[in-house]
């Protein structure tokens, strides 16, 4: 007897899609076939709806412990499970203190055991002074690490902050004897600092003025430095939250010569331009920018040509007040809310609204950062693989409403917006955590991943 099947759905399988059912035993995939008459204790039917693996999203920003009025374990996988997202890598920042150490790992560990509605794994940071801690921190499980190259500094005591070249390069020499993956937030520091400060005392605030501020070749700089030093060093790197064509193409060309190394964007770069901030305001406020039209279309071209490899949702939440406290944009906190609307507001824009094959699709929210993070269990329909499934229904529509969603603090950028798609159940390893018409269902069941 199976404990749960799936039928009459559009299976994606990892090269077609397929109309057949799904046997899930023992928090697996145990069958796919064109019709199972075995018996179950559970049967979905998916009623012609598409049947995918659940997101991986690696790049989540809990801050719990330490920030937990921002977001915690609890409430951050719930977002997750009902966006359609089965498992997720939290960021080693924003929670205090940050997890730059085995010490602070642990309490990270401790804080999600019993909270999380989908598994979970963990980064560890790269700062000034912890290059002896990076062995530690990788024999403890870490799937990988993540540091900053932009401007991020603090004065509460071990809060994370940026590498400077010397911290890169002989971080990367370390990470490489441990075959490791380094993540990098890749914008030039010393020119967006001084270009913002610049632009304040000149009263030039809008949502117009923070991308150039930012100007796109800041990043472009950034990225050309990272993959130099990973050339040098052989160092695996993954450069996260691209926000232009002009870095994705640096990036093919490292590659081409050689350089392992991978990319991804957000959701939020492709649903909203600069031009939309200016109506949206602070809750649609990142790092990098949204780019100004043109270059989000150029984006867009990297995208559907293939050259981006995953998406992620960046979710960074923070406390209503800290996004209107001011009308000064450069002040607002720099972080969109977005784990919630990863999978169907990416699937109206890129597949029904671009023509983007469904296949593709799943190689971008879940089989390619499987692959990348070596999740050997996670990231594709397959027997022998685990049963994290979502269901994802391509006619339906509905309205970001605050209300609905299950976030520590109840903003979003999309507040508001129409989405034509609608992720209708959540399935981690088997148990149903989400279904749209009784919300998230049991208790947390998430377990740690680690390679």
């Amino acid at each position: 007897m199976f404990d749960l099947i799936i039928k009459n759905g559009n299976v994606v399988l990892s090269d077609t899609v397929k109309k057949v059912d799904i046997g899930i035993k023992n928090e697996k995939i145990s069958c796919i076939a064109e019709e199972i008459t075995e018996d179950a204790k559970q049967v979905i039917d998916a009623n012609g709806q598409y049947v995918m693996p659940g997101m991986i999203d690696t790049h989540v920003h809990i801050s719990e412990p330490g920030r937990t009025e921002w977001e915690g374990f609890e409430t951050g996988s719930k977002a997750l499970a009902a966006g359609g997202t089965t498992s997720y890598v939290e960021m080693p920042l924003n929670a205090l203190p940050a997890t730059t150490n085995k010490k602070a790992l642990d309490l990270k560990l401790e804080a999600a055991k019993t909270q999380n509605y989908v598994d979970y794994g963990f980064y560890g940071g790269l700062i000034p002074d912890n290059l002896e801690d990076l062995k530690e921190l990788s024999d403890a499980g870490v799937l990988a690490f993540k540091c900053f190259l932009s401007n991020i500094t603090s004065e509460i005591p071990d809060d994370f902050v940026n590498v400077d070249d010397y911290t890169l390069y002989k971080g990367m020499q370390k990470l490489a004897e441990l075959d490791q993956i380094l993540c990098i937030h890749a914008e030039n520091p010393s020119v967006t600092s001084k270009l913002e400060e610049e632009f304040i005392r000149e009263g030039k605030t809008s949502a117009m003025d923070y991308p150039d501020a930012r100007p796109v070749f800041t990043e472009v700089e950034a990225v050309q430095r990272a993959l130099l030093f990973a050339k040098e060093t052989g160092c695996k790197l993954h450069i996260v939250h691209i926000s232009t064509s002009e870095a994705v193409q640096a990036i093919l060309k490292a590659r081409s010569e050689g350089v392992d190394v991978t990319v991804e964007s957000c959701p939020h770069y492709f649903a909203m331009s600069a031009e939309d901030v200016e109506e949206i305001g602070a809750y649609a406020k990142c790092q990098p920018p949204l780019r100004k039209k043109a270059d989000h279309e150029k984006l867009w071209d990297e995208l559907l040509n293939g050259n981006i490899d995953w998406l992620t949702s960046d979710h960074s939440p923070c406390t209503e007040d800290l996004k209107l406290e001011s009308d000064n944009l450069f002040t607002a906190w720099g972080g969109i809310s977005g784990a919630q609307n990863n999978v169907d507001l990416m699937f109206d824009l890129a597949v029904k609204q671009r023509g983007l094959s469904v296949n593709r699709f799943v190689e971008l929210i879940a089989t390619t950062p499987a692959k990348r993070f070596n999740l050997s269990n996670k990231g594709e329909i397959t027997v022998g693989k685990d049963a994290d499934i979502i269901l994802v229904d391509p006619e339906q529509s509905y309205v970001v409403k605050r209300e609905d969603l299950y976030y520590k603090n109840k903003h979003s950028a999309y507040e508001g917006r129409k989405i034509d798609c609608r992720v209708t159940k959540t399935i981690v390893r088997g148990n149903v955590v989400y279904d749209l018409n009784e919300g998230i269902i049991g208790e947390p069941i998430g377990k740690l991943m680690t390679k």
